[in-house]
């Protein structure tokens, strides 16, 4: 019996010779489904396409399942990314998403590649996706700028850094100064302690930079004697500045001379000599004007992204844009510390958080010991429900740093990142990378095949634009996507708009 003859048994037969053609033709399209489905209750077109269950099983087990068996699917949880070079399925990624899936330990992020290969377009993608998901972008210190104009368009706030424009105190204890009046005595001598610490690290890292040389032990002793006397004599009016610091030092108060170990005046000078030129410089030398008041316009703990740009500060040399990216990633992990304390208390909506350190190499060469200030930031994202996206163009920049030590933690900030990205690279980079994660030999091939055009005709695609394989851990093969922009990431992504009007 055909299928028409089973739907409505009152029709002649196919082969009947009275049914004439016109009437076969109009048999056979009511047997066919139309384009959107039959019309009927709970037929028609589907809007959203159901979740079907999924089942893993090797390929001995699930041989004779067809036609509905494929390969291992790449993740479908955070952001959709671009197409899988091999499949064609769609890949989907988020650091937080993937810890909350447990696809990964922790939410770390490093992107690596040449210049113009697409790094900072796979980040905003990942920026745009995290704040339609209810997360807080925060670009800690934006170099070029290459993501002002993208956070401006998302409804996000974007604070200029340099002389004439914004400044940022480098001694401000931002929006964990201001959560303090919500503790219990407890808990606000707990954040007093951290609000400290955090004030003396980026001190000594900032005369770390100028001095070109590490604070010895004395000077540390010296500068915390001082911000601890100038939190007496503020009392919370204000909060204090590095020409407080240096003001006090000067002065040399009984208490700072104890802590100096001095009999008198004078040799308590000699002790402090090179620290007050030191100080000195910060306030008066290169830096003078962006470090060297009060911060002009505090970050928004509420809006949806956060750009602290400091392009113009990069044009003063590479000590400002340094001392620029030290200060802007201190006062942005201390906005997420006072948030999660806030979301602890009820006080304020738990969310979560992505940081984008871009250009990373710059700030890290600055001066030896500067890796550390920066390693001990980052090591407890997880805890403060933050991922961190750090870029860069070349494993040989952390190489580069002035001593092993540096360079081991330099080293430790792609080990400890769950997800590595490789955009193109050519084989001397990935045998550095093979060190840290381990490749295959095809995957290896793949990423330097990105990593420079086969031709020399003018207007050439780069073979390696939009591609990206991320690999997740030693044993778990890497992911090949292809990224594809939409009309209006096209020009918001585009870091290149400034070459093409010349």
């Amino acid at each position: 019996m055909t299928a028409t003859e089973h739907l409505d048994p009152g029709r002649p037969a196919a082969g009947g010779g009275a049914e004439d053609a016109p009437r076969r033709a109009e048999r056979d399209r009511e047997v066919i489904a139309p384009l959107f489905g039959w019309r009927h209750r709970g037929g028609g077109l589907a809007a959203n396409i159901p979740n079907a269950v999924e089942y893993q099983a090797t390929t001995a087990q699930a041989c004779g399942l067809f036609p509905f068996v494929t390969s291992s699917k790449p993740p479908s949880v955070g952001t959709p990314i671009g197409r899988d070079l091999l499949s064609g399925e769609v890949v989907c990624m988020d650091p937080m998403a993937w810890l909350r899936a447990g696809l990964v330990t922790n939410p770390g992020c490093f992107v690596l590649g040449q210049p113009g290969t697409g790094k900072s377009t796979f980040v905003k993608r990942l920026v745009t996706g995290a704040i339609a998901f209810g997360s807080q972008a925060i670009v800690l210190g934006d170099t070029k700028p290459d993501y002002t104009a993208l956070i401006a368009h998302l409804g996000g706030q974007v604070v200029r850094i340099g002389r004439g424009l914004e400044r940022i105190n480098p001694l401000d204890a931002g929006p964990l100064g201001g959560v303090m009046d919500h503790l219990d005595p407890v808990e606000r001598e707990k954040l007093r302690w951290e609000v400290r610490s955090r004030r003396i690290s980026l001190l000594m890292a900032l005369c770390t930079l100028i001095r070109e040389g590490r604070i010895d032990n004395s000077e540390e002793v010296v500068l915390g004697a001082a911000i601890d006397l100038l939190d007496e004599r503020l009392a919370g009016e204000r909060q204090p500045t590095v020409v407080d610091v240096l003001r006090v030092v000067e002065e040399g108060p009984e208490s700072l001379r104890s802590f100096a170990r001095a009999d008198g005046r004078e040799q308590y000078a000699e002790r402090v000599d090179a620290l007050v030129f030191t100080l000195r410089l910060l306030c008066t030398g290169s830096l003078a004007g962006v470090f060297d008041g009060e911060t002009t316009s505090p970050l928004d703990m509420e809006a949806p992204a956060v750009s602290v740009d400091i392009s113009r500060v990069g044009a003063a040399g590479d000590k400002l844009l340094t001392a620029a990216m030290l200060c802007t990633w201190s006062y942005g992990f201390g906005m997420v510390d006072a948030a999660s304390v806030l979301a602890e208390h009820g006080l304020m909506r738990r969310r979560s958080y992505i940081g984008v350190m871009d250009e990373l190499w710059r700030a890290l060469r600055g001066a030896p010991g500067l890796v550390e200030f920066a390693d001990s930031l980052t090591r407890l994202n997880r805890s403060k429900g933050m991922a961190s996206v750090m870029v860069t163009h070349s494993l040989s920049d952390l190489e580069a740093l002035a001593t092993e030590e540096d360079r081991a933690k330099a080293r430790g900030f792609v080990d400890r990142s769950a997800i590595t990205v490789l955009a193109g690279l050519p084989p001397r980079e990935l045998a550095w990378v093979n060190r840290i994660t381990p490749m295959t030999g095809p995957e290896r091939g793949l990423v330097s095949s990105w990593s420079s055009p086969d031709s020399w005709q003018p207007g050439a695609r780069h073979p390696g634009r939009g591609k990206y394989l991320i690999k997740t851990g030693a044993e778990r093969l890497g992911i090949p996507v292809q990224m594809s922009l939409t009309a209006d990431e096209r020009m918001l992504y585009d870091t290149d708009q400034a070459i093409r009007r010349q």
